[in-house]
């Protein structure tokens, strides 16, 4: 399969690009800087349309990290921007083409769904009213003029993902390391994760089976709360958790970004993968930490 692959030096990309390169598939990234790929550039609404013919799918990651820097006005414009934008302009340009790709798989978030407590949802729950639900709904709108011309296209609503190479796990070893574990707020909160060797795994599955459309939850069938979560990665570490962060602090010093991202519950199943045939390898938290660590060193330590 020849595949097209936007974001390819973030977290996901970087490792997503070998994977299927191992796997058989050819793989082209869609970049900013002529000569090394396919260019583009979507603050200018540029893209090489001709360039673009004879994929058969295209993955689309690209994204401002919403992980990095204090949520300012400037930093929310960029977090909706970065991704409204390219994702609209990379739907209408293949959308345009004499010979579409047969998918488009399109990154969004378990942030779609907003703070629901302890509500289970799946791909067909509604979404919520917080900054970040505005923005993925937005986004996987933004892919309209793919579906509207007969390209089946897939949101990859995605949960935490839980890998040395970046994200938020590094930082959160490392402080468990130097005896600075601590829980968020409550700890009530479910934080929805999967391991980035079935986030690999399950992209391919989606790049080979059809029946899998619209919405998909990226995310492990077990739920965890955000306590459960830190004394398992303790326990893990062989560190005890000896701390809590309250609420008050993260909202204070973060302000959205601790609401949305660190304090919000989302208890999010994985409905259309399961149930279309896909099995986790690491379904649960304890052994997909283990495995991680036991891959390679933390360079924190």
């Amino acid at each position: 399969m020849k595949i097209l692959i936007s974001g390819s030096h973030g977290l996901l990309g970087s490792v997503l690009i070998p994977f299927l390169k191992n796997a058989g598939h050819q793989v082209q990234p869609l970049i900013r800087k002529r000569g090394q790929g396919v260019a583009w550039n979507p603050d200018a609404g540029y893209i090489e349309r001709f360039a673009l013919e004879g994929f058969d799918a295209v993955i689309h990651l690209a994204a401002e990290n919403i992980g990095s820097g204090i949520w300012t006005k400037k930093k929310k414009e960029k977090i909706q921007s970065s991704r409204i934008k390219g994702t609209k302009l990379l739907a209408e340009t293949i959308s345009s083409l004499s010979k579409p790709p047969n998918v488009l798989i399109s990154a969004s978030a378990i942030g779609y769904y907003g703070d629901r407590g302890t509500e289970q949802l799946a791909e067909s729950s509604s979404a919520g009213n917080s900054f970040l639900a505005r923005v993925c709904q937005e986004w996987e709108s933004a892919t309209l003029p793919a579906t509207n011309a007969g390209i089946r296209v897939v949101h990859l609503r995605s949960g935490l993902i839980l890998s040395l190479k970046g994200g938020i796990l590094p930082r959160f070893i490392l402080a468990t390391k130097m005896g600075m574990g601590a829980c968020l707020g409550s700890g009530k909160q479910y934080q929805p994760w999967i391991a980035i060797d079935d986030v690999l795994k399950a992209i391919e599955y989606i790049l080979i089976h059809p029946e899998l459309t619209g919405p998909v939850n990226l995310v492990a069938p077990q739920f965890v709360t955000n306590y459960e979560f830190t004394h398992i990665l303790g326990h893990v570490l062989k560190r005890p958790i000896l701390f809590s962060i309250p609420a008050f602090i993260l909202k204070t010093i973060l302000g959205d970004m601790a609401r949305e991202l660190l304090l919000s519950s989302a208890l999010v199943q994985p409905k259309k993968l399961y149930t279309s045939g896909f099995r986790f390898q690491y379904p649960q938290v304890e052994a997909a930490l283990e495995s991680i660590l036991a891959k390679k060193e933390f360079s924190g330590t």
